[in-house]
């Protein structure tokens, strides 16, 4: 019996998804103030926290998905630190319609990143000789329902 060798249409392939790796791209701590700091009671007063997911086709049907979080702990208007991480995946992502893309990329993907940026932040900070810092969830669905509405398609920033 002959296999079919035809191409199958794009149109009735089944959609596949598949996390390849998840890695970090790159990672920052920095206290600028850590004897002064470190040598008071901690009192945290002030957390900044902004996060944006971008995503770039690497290959056929292949998508690097890079978390990009952001967290800068102040008191008296004086960073105590800053942590800066850029979590990373590569999603094979194949036949999945134009709209259903933008989810996934913007949406799902991000999804999956997040607990482990989380990590890292908690850990960093521990490691800094802070207390363990836990970044609140994120609802990439909501955020990214609210800028397609708005008819933004870029990579969807979140602050908290």
């Amino acid at each position: 019996m002959k296999e079919n060798t035809q191409p199958k249409d794009p149109k009735t392939a089944a959609t596949r998804f598949s996390l390849q790796k998840i890695y970090i791209k790159d990672l920052s701590f920095e206290s600028p103030r850590a004897v002064e700091s470190l040598l008071k009671p901690f009192e945290r007063s002030d957390v900044n926290f902004q996060i944006k997911a971008e995503n770039r086709k690497v290959e056929e049907g292949v998508y690097e998905v890079v978390l990009m979080a952001t967290v800068t702990v102040s008191k008296e208007n004086s960073p105590l630190y800053l942590i800066e991480v850029k979590q990373a995946g590569l999603f094979l992502l194949n036949n999945f319609p134009e709209p259903e893309l933008a989810v996934m990329l913007n949406v799902y993907c991000p999804s999956i990143l997040y607990p482990y940026a989380r990590e890292v932040v908690s850990n960093m900070t521990e490691r800094g000789g802070f207390p363990q810092l836990l970044l609140k969830p994120v609802n990439f669905d909501a955020i990214y329902r609210q800028y397609a509405e708005k008819g933004l398609q870029e990579a969807v920033p979140v602050e908290g």
